[in-house]
């Protein structure tokens, strides 16, 4: 099984202005969905992983959490892909919990519920601590993507900390998905 961990804002849609808290408000970024698509059909789990402050802080509550994720998963499935599952820490920052990112708990949650390797998981992401806790749950295939917070970020060059090392940076998710399709195709053409 291969299991693809994607960051949800700035990865997936567009940042808002401080919380997401409506599904009028969530907005793919161009692209982003169609690639998660084309990820899903190539054989791929999709699962997003995210902090959810808002529902710490009260800002949303859970039903609004999940009618945008209701929309998210809408708007794929109308595109023929799937997104097997969505993974979220409702704690706020000033919360101690293990599942707030950068700490690995989301990640370890989504290894042990499909009892996957960490070589079987490849992490996905705009921000530092996605990819900061995909590497601390042992995940060795990171990738960055140049939007939301990254947006600054150019994708020809190599990352320096706080990216953990060997995290790989695409211009977007469409970029990240044709790098790991290829990938697959090089790998099925040697054996």
């Amino acid at each position: 099984m291969k299991i693809a961990i994607i960051d949800r804002d700035g990865t997936l849609n567009a940042l808002g202005e401080e919380y997401i808290s409506t599904p009028d408000e969530w907005l793919p970024l161009p692209g982003a969905l169609e690639a998660v698509a084309r990820l899903s059909r190539a054989g791929w789990h999709v699962v997003v992983a995210t902090n959810q402050p808002g529902l710490g802080r009260g800002v949303f509550d859970v039903h609004a959490l999940n009618a945008i994720h209701a929309r998210l998963l809408r708007q794929v499935a109308s595109l023929g892909g799937r997104i097997d599952a969505i993974f979220f820490c409702p704690h706020a920052d000033s919360e101690t919990c293990t599942c707030r990112k950068p700490a690995p708990g989301l990640i370890e949650q989504i290894r042990d519920r499909y009892g996957v390797e960490r070589s079987e998981m490849i992490a996905v992401g705009s921000c530092a601590t996605h990819l900061q806790a995909a590497a601390a749950a042992g995940v060795q295939q990171l990738h960055l993507v140049c939007t939301g917070q990254s947006g600054h970020i150019d994708a020809a060059q190599e990352l320096v900390p706080p990216w953990p090392v060997g995290a790989k940076p695409h211009a977007d998710l469409s970029a990240f998905v044709e790098y790991v399709i290829a990938e697959q195709a090089s790998r099925a053409a040697l054996h």
